[in-house]
């Protein structure tokens, strides 16, 4: 099944101000010749827009695939209780905008706070602020979890979806800003295919199969 998630921007729309700000203060600095400015700002700037940015993808897929609901490296994959956890680390490097990884309804958004501890430890994943995303699958009544976690940089969790939303496999549904974790919660009669050190993009890369 093949599904094109359109993108209109190449940059999150959070962060088009503050890309505007970093070029016209470049100019300035440019222009009243404060060339040690313009060089700073225009790193900045170029950062900016690098960690921003949201290349358009397109999630082919098999219909029973499961999508990665980031980019970055798998951590863990780990049963608990009647549960799979799946952990994936999001580096600087790595594109942060998060996608759904299974067609469904969004029953629940809860927002934990918590610490900002470094996002590839254990700890993070129980003491860090984070975001939860209950979600039930089409033709399920098995629901899964989708846990966006903050890191030691970052200070900002963004979810861009609501409860009763109807969502799509490959949709964006939020971000965390500079190195982070993301964390999926499903049932574990789903056959899980990717293991630790394994790394992912978000609405390309399979997680796994759904029975």
């Amino acid at each position: 099944m093949k599904r094109i998630i359109n993108n209109r921007l190449p940059f999150v729309r959070f962060s088009i101000p503050f890309i505007i700000a970093g070029i016209f203060l470049t100019f300035l600095s440019i222009y009243f010749e404060k060339r040690s400015f313009g060089i700073l700002f225009g790193l900045i700037t170029s950062f900016i827009a690098f960690f921003f940015r949201d290349p358009e993808r397109k999630t082919v897929l098999p219909e029973n695939a499961i999508a990665s609901p980031a980019d970055g490296r798998i951590l863990e994959v780990k049963e608990i209780g009647n549960m799979i956890k799946i952990s994936i680390f999001m580096s600087l490097m790595d594109v942060h905008v998060n996608r759904i990884p299974i067609d469904g309804k969004i029953l629940e958004i809860r927002h934990n706070p918590g610490k900002f501890l470094r996002a590839y430890l254990n700890q993070a994943s129980k003491e860090n602020e984070k975001n939860r995303i209950l979600i039930i699958p089409e033709n399920s009544d098995k629901p899964y979890e989708l846990i966006q976690i903050a890191g030691i940089i970052a200070r900002r969790i963004i979810c861009w979806v609501k409860e009763g939303d109807n969502v799509q496999k490959g949709q964006r549904f939020g971000l965390i800003c500079f190195g982070s974790r993301v964390e999926l919660l499903i049932d574990k009669n789903y056959e899980i295919t990717v293991r630790p050190g394994q790394k992912v993009k978000a609405g390309i890369s399979i997680l796994g199969y759904i029975r």
